[in-house]
């Protein structure tokens, strides 16, 4: 049995493991923020869509 091997091994997979889940980490992250702004793009749309007329007309008075 060659335990220098085996160690090895075992540290190469925790590395691999470790960086998978930093990466995950980071897309979720990532989708969090997305998620957030499509979140308040849409409560946007729908204010002016409840209120089409809110914002679109002014009067001027020279």
């Amino acid at each position: 049995m060659n335990v220098g091997g085996i160690s090895m091994a075992i540290s190469q997979i925790d590395t691999k493991s470790s960086v998978g889940v930093a990466m995950l980490k980071k897309n979720m992250e990532n989708n969090e923020q997305v998620g957030t702004a499509m979140i308040k793009m849409m409560d946007k749309t729908l204010e002016l869509t409840a209120n089409p007329n809110v914002g679109s007309n002014f009067d001027v008075s020279v």
